[in-house]
């Protein structure tokens, strides 16, 4: 588990600034697969799996996440895929919430 995933999420401050592009690249370092969109406002990976029942697994587990963090995902949902955006819409860009929950989210795949 990386340290990212082991972080808790904390409330965005009134007028915090966006994480800057330099920080973005040093956290997504420590992130596998995920991307940061051109904008840099958006952190993205998009999810494979062998059927239905378990990409819906996935994503119930996604929601327990973003439920005990209170930072919640964009997802879009197929059969066997589920892309997951990060954004922190409060502070209109990323923070470091979106790789804290990130990280929790390649730790599912990790177990198991």
């Amino acid at each position: 588990m990386s340290d990212l995933a082991s972080r808790r999420c904390r409330p965005s401050q009134s007028g915090t600034p966006p994480l800057s592009p330099d920080r973005c690249r040093e956290l997504l370092g420590q992130l596998a697969g995920w991307t940061v969109g051109e904008d840099g406002k958006q952190l993205r990976r998009t999810f494979e799996f062998k059927n239905y029942w378990r990409t819906m697994a996935f994503v119930n587990a996604v929601a327990w996440i973003a439920h005990t963090e209170d930072h919640h995902p964009d997802m879009e949902v197929g059969y066997n895929r589920c892309t997951v955006r990060y954004s922190t819409h409060s502070i209109g860009g990323l923070s470091d919430n979106d790789f804290i929950c990130a990280a929790k989210v390649d730790a599912l795949l990790a177990t198991g």
